[in-house]
């Protein structure tokens, strides 16, 4: 059978339009190798958890689920939230209801991820709005409600990393966050092996500016909704957002 080829065209713009259509959840390029999740922190309860009322440790998802279960909140979303020491100490700044429970790590050079310069913080103002910059950028406020210090930065003003490279095989499971043009946050984890460029590469097509790497082969996620349920793990610091 012959084709008319203004016909052709039609179909093949229609089936391109699809596509592209199809690999986008909650308003950003899906990648299948990718679990992520967008959070408009200014209106959903988007909290950094440590340490409970009896200053012990949550450690992992399923005891900070439990714990606000008798709060009668449910745990929407959880990932962990930055890089801890042996005894679950976060590595850097953290900050949990506007109190600086561990200070900024401003040393240049040291062992690990972390200290790939520039490293960054995640942080939310009291108002909710998120904000990723570089350490060397961060300014201390008492308008800061939680944040937390990880490295290195994925992105920095729509840049990737100079340190990354493509095609690397340096991989590992890797989670992060960045935030989007609209101002919403956008966290991710590899579901698989990844290297540093090809995450990195992930926020910048979805043009966000700036993005922060949080931690690599330990890192989980829980996302019911998206069927992705992970309680487990030993971390320091979770993020997690609750309804």
């Amino acid at each position: 059978m012959i084709e008319r080829p203004d016909v052709l065209v039609v179909v093949l713009a229609l089936t391109s339009m699809m596509a592209v259509m199809s690999c986008k959840r909650d308003g950003v390029v899906d990648n299948p190798r990718i679990l992520s999740y967008v959070i408009d922190s200014k209106r959903q309860e988007l909290k950094m958890y440590w340490k409970d009322k009896n200053d012990s440790n949550y450690f992992n998802f399923k005891r900070l689920e439990s714990a606000l279960k008798k709060q009668n909140k449910t745990l929407v979303f959880a990932t962990n939230g930055g890089m801890y020491d042996k005894e679950a100490y976060p590595q850097g700044l953290y900050v949990e209801d506007y109190i600086v429970l561990s200070k900024i790590d401003a040393i240049q050079k040291g062992h690990g991820n972390f200290y790939l310069q520039p490293n960054g913080v995640f942080y939310l103002m009291d108002n909710g709005s998120p904000r990723v910059v570089a350490t060397s950028d961060f300014e201390i406020s008492e308008t800061i409600k939680y944040a937390t210090q990880s490295g290195p930065m994925l992105l920095i003003e729509g840049e990737i990393h100079s340190k990354f490279n493509k095609g690397s095989a340096n991989t590992n499971i890797r989670n992060g966050v960045g935030v989007l043009p609209n101002g919403n946050l956008l966290f991710a984890m590899s579901k698989e092996k990844m290297n540093f460029y090809d995450f990195a590469l992930y926020f910048k097509r979805n043009d966000c500016r700036n993005a922060l790497y949080l931690d690599g082969f330990v890192s989980k996620t829980h996302l019911p909704s998206q069927g992705w349920e992970e309680l487990d793990g030993n971390f320091g610091v979770i993020i997690g957002e609750t309804e």
